[in-house]
């Protein structure tokens, strides 16, 4: 009988120790989301602080036109295109500033379409 008692008590230790972890994997965040728009000839907002390892998915949208998106220090890039949200993942691997840019010609103004992102620890 003390055997089985033992056995019934660390079935239950088990048991609750499991539905702990559940528990705790359940509460983990969800990704951050950062809405950015494109308009000729800048992004709102044109400055992003993330955190290093830190996952966010960036939805891109434009109501003007096709317009891009490119992070090269995060291999990221997209097309925006205008009635669509484009959704890009990015991890942000280091620790710095970085810029990113449309990379669509867009017209005249253009080449000053550019924001940064600023990675913290």
């Amino acid at each position: 009988m003390h055997v089985t008692r033992r056995r019934v008590t660390l079935a239950l230790g088990g048991l609750l120790l499991g539905a702990g972890t559940i528990g705790l994997r359940a509460a983990e965040p969800k990704e951050r989301v950062i809405k950015i728009v494109a308009r000729r000839f800048t992004y709102t907002p044109d400055k992003l602080t993330l955190k290093k390892g830190v996952p966010v998915v960036l939805e891109l949208t434009t109501a003007d036109v096709l317009m891009g998106f490119s992070a090269p220090d995060f291999q990221t890039r997209a097309d925006i295109i205008p009635g669509k949200v484009a959704r890009v993942r990015l991890v942000p691997d280091k620790i710095g500033t970085f810029m990113f840019l449309c990379d669509i010609f867009c017209g005249s103004g253009h080449e000053n379409m550019n924001g940064t992102i600023t990675v913290t620890a």
